[in-house]
């Protein structure tokens, strides 16, 4: 009978996938399927297998897997196709991997194609190495992948010790947009953002730092929307309906930042003029002569490299550490910013 508690083996050599499938009363394909996120097994057998694999303390080993198997030399990619960083990055992994003989599998991630969905297909197709932006920390699937390939965890930190880490510096951002404002005389500096995954957490846990390093800890505003344009308009819709606006206004990114540039002017609220607005990613949304707003920069090229690097690094010896890199944020001020009305 299973039970989640390891037990001690009588030999000294780890366990394998037939002592897995031994314990659990099963074939050792199916384990083989279940290891390996593949679709098939039911629910009931993949509870068996992943707790006698819990109690044999089973993990599947990357670099057997890749002697046992003939190579595919793909790189699996989770993205929100409609972000428009996180496209560019890809656009730019797809030229720096073939340059190293490697291919990119590009798995869109949305409502329903969740990380279990999405991490599960590329398992399927038997990618070497996953980078992932923003995932599940709960998936189950994701978990499997940590044990068997180098996965790159983008776009935000991660608690799980057996990921590689490329982010960009959100605190030196952050900072540098909090400083802006300030010499433009700006105190009453809201942010538009907050919620969307760790990530949103994290961005406004930074802008709260940044504003109590301005001296501003009073003056915190935290409007707790997301990173889309209509998540942008929503912010502003809120913001105009109080009895006083504030003089700028932080967006999460970009996209919420043209949400909030919009629905202002669309209401007669002058940007710069009443209102600083800024984004955050130097997207092609930003750079857009009607949207033109100060944003912080995340570097594309430094982030391929990185995630790049990381993933071949580990390709080459799976027992090395998974490390995190923190990328380059630079602030690009354009005209959606200026000095701070008088209040």
């Amino acid at each position: 009978m299973v039970t989640g508690e390891r037990q001690p083996r009588a030999d000294s050599r780890p366990p394998t996938m037939s002592d897995v499938a031994d314990r659990a009363g099963v074939s050792r394909q199916l384990v083989s399927m279940v290891m390996r996120g593949l679709p098939g097994p039911s629910e009931a057998s993949q509870k068996l297998i992943l707790e006698a694999a819990a109690a044999l303390d089973f993990r599947p080993n990357a670099s057997a897997r890749l002697l046992r198997q003939k190579r595919t030399r793909l790189i699996g990619v989770m993205i929100i196709s409609s972000n428009p960083f996180e496209s560019r990055v890809v656009e730019r992994l797809l030229e720096r991997a073939a340059d190293v003989g490697f291919h990119v599998v590009v798995a869109p991630m949305s409502e329903k194609r969740t990380t279990e969905v999405v991490i599960s297909e590329l398992l399927e197709q038997r990618v070497e190495a996953i980078a992932a932006f923003n995932p599940d920390p709960d998936s189950e699937a994701l978990s499997r992948a940590l044990d068997m390939l180098p996965v790159a965890w983008l776009g935000e930190r991660s608690d799980d010790a057996r990921a590689d880490v490329v982010r960009t510096d959100d605190d030196e951002g952050l900072r540098l947009v909090v400083e802006h404002l300030v010499a433009l005389g700006h105190r009453e500096i809201a942010y538009a953002g907050g919620a969307d995954g760790r990530v949103g957490t994290d961005r406004a846990d930074t802008y709260r730092r940044a504003m109590k390093a301005a001296g501003l800890a009073s003056h915190v505003d935290v409007l707790g929307v997301g990173f889309g344009e209509e998540d942008g308009a929503t912010a502003a819709w809120i913001l105009l309906g109080r009895d006083a606006l504030p003089t700028a206004v932080v967006g999460s990114s970009d996209q919420c930042g043209a949400g909030l540039k919009a629905v202002f002017t669309q209401n007669g609220v002058a940007v710069p003029g009443d209102v600083s607005v800024t984004g955050y990613d130097d997207s092609d949304v930003a750079a857009f002569s009607y949207n033109a707003l100060t944003t912080v920069r995340q570097d594309v090229e430094h982030t391929v490299d990185a995630t790049l690097g990381s993933l071949l690094r580990r390709l080459a010896d799976p027992a090395l550490p998974p490390r995190e890199t923190p990328t380059t944020a630079t602030l690009v001020v354009r005209g959606s910013t200026g000095p701070a009305r008088s209040v």
